[in-house]
């Protein structure tokens, strides 16, 4: 998450606020990414599903103690002028020359910086060290998936400026918390390699900006059906109020977008897992199975199969194979 928004005495929340696309957002990104990737890498990194899928939100965890971290997460395009989107340099070396590292600080530079780990990642393959490799493969997959946010390329990251404080978390935490089971998670997309991955970071930068009109309009048109108590439920906590939104609310807003949030998780799972491929292909497709301390076993081809065949068919939940939903079942 951006920002986190106080108003006088009064804190508005939606579900998750400590990240963006939440704990389980991001994780299931990760997880899904995995099983993108073609065998030559799939091993190695389903052998460290755990730490990957669990360490995805380490980035928004380092904001704590990274005054630097912030800007890495989202670009806030009106700030960099008219149809920035399509006018801006597409590397960061002509972004310094045209803007100065300061701007770019305040304003934000999450498409720059997805290439900047992506060279690091490239170079971690190269060096075969498996920490390495997994730090960067985690953090790049972050920074991308936080492009795919829509929120995460305005100013107006929680509909601050428009009266809609609190609409972040509730785009990005809430409403995958409530509606996962019901998400469409199985997978068509291979890796590929990106000839350009700055253009492809830029992609989705433009088509999370496209999208901003609708994640602002449909919530003032949800609003004007519910009454202020019917929106949002209030509770005391240390003598201070604090205010979410409720479940009913958060179901009759993501019915507005309809498949909005689904298809931008899944649009993230497939740019990570090309990203990881193009990294791994860049630094000459280095056999990631001497990293593995043990041979690939029997019994582990056999859980990667059955995980593989519940993510074709759309049952990772089902299965109880997600992840980032173990030990959380929840029945919505």
């Amino acid at each position: 998450m951006k920002k986190l928004i106080i108003i006088s005495s009064v804190v508005i929340l939606a579900g998750i606020v400590c990240s963006s696309w939440g704990f389980l957002g991001h994780r299931t990104i990760h997880q899904l990414a995995v099983y993108e990737l073609p065998p030559s890498m799939r091993y190695f990194f389903h052998r460290n599903m755990t730490e990957i899928v669990k360490k995805s939100v380490r980035p928004d965890q380092r904001r704590n103690e990274d005054k630097e971290e912030a800007p890495k997460h989202y670009i806030d395009l009106e700030l960099y002028g008219d149809s920035a989107a399509w006018k801006m340099p597409l590397l960061w070396k002509d972004a310094l020359k045209k803007y100065g590292k300061d701007s770019l600080v305040r304003c934000g530079y999450v498409p720059y910086y997805v290439v900047t780990m992506k060279e690091r990642l490239t170079q971690a393959f190269r060096s075969g060290n498996k920490d390495s490799i997994l730090f960067y493969a985690i953090d790049l997959g972050h920074y991308i998936s936080d492009a795919h946010v829509p929120l995460h390329v305005s100013e107006n990251y929680d509909g601050q400026l428009t009266g809609q404080k609190g609409l972040h978390a509730l785009w990005e935490s809430m409403i995958p918390e409530i509606e996962i089971q019901q998400y469409d998670l199985r997978g068509r997309h291979k890796a590929k390699y990106l000839k350009h991955p700055e253009r492809a970071i830029w992609k989705a930068v433009r088509e999370s900006q496209k999208l901003l009109h609708d994640v602002f309009e449909e919530e003032k048109a949800v609003t004007r059906s519910f009454t202020p108590e019917e929106k949002y439920r209030v509770q005391m906590r240390n003598g201070r109020e604090y205010k979410s939104y409720t479940s009913a609310f958060a179901k009759a807003y993501s019915a507005k977008l309809g498949k909005t949030i689904n298809q931008r998780l899944i649009s993230s799972a497939n740019l990570v897992a090309d990203f990881w491929y193009t990294s791994w292909v860049d630094a000459g497709c280095p056999n990631l199975n001497r990293s593995l301390q043990e041979p690939v076993m029997k019994k582990e081809k056999e859980e990667l199969k059955e995980e593989m065949t519940a993510f074709k068919k759309n049952k990772l939940i089902e299965k109880k194979l997600l992840i980032a939903r173990q030990g959380n079942e929840k029945e919505e």
